[in-house]
C-alpha cells in the first residue's frame, strides 16, 4: 500500500508539472488529477486502518534499477 501511495503521489506531481509547463491544459487532465487524489485518499485511509488494526505495512523500494550511466 505504501508503494501505491508513493506512485499515485508521483503521478500527481507529473500531471501538475505538465500543467505548470503549459504542455497540457488543466481542463484536459483535471479528471485524472482528481481521480488520482481520490486514490491517494483511499490508500492513506487503508494504511491508517491497517495500522490501527495492528497490521504491519512496509514500504519497499522498486525492483526497477537504473544504471548510473543512464542517469
Amino acid at each position: 500500500m505504501g508503494i501505491v501511495e508513493e506512485e499515485a503521489d508521483e503521478i500527481c506531481y507529473w500531471i501538475e508539472m505538465l500543467i505548470d509547463c503549459e504542455l497540457v491544459k488543466a481542463v484536459r487532465v483535471e479528471p485524472l488529477l482528481r481521480e488520482t487524489n481520490e486514490i491517494i485518499s483511499i490508500v492513506v485511509s487503508s494504511i491508517k486502518t491497517a495500522r490501527a488494526n495492528g497490521s504491519v505495512i512496509r514500504s519497499r523500494r522498486s525492483a526497477i534499477r537504473i544504471p548510473q550511466s543512464e542517469i
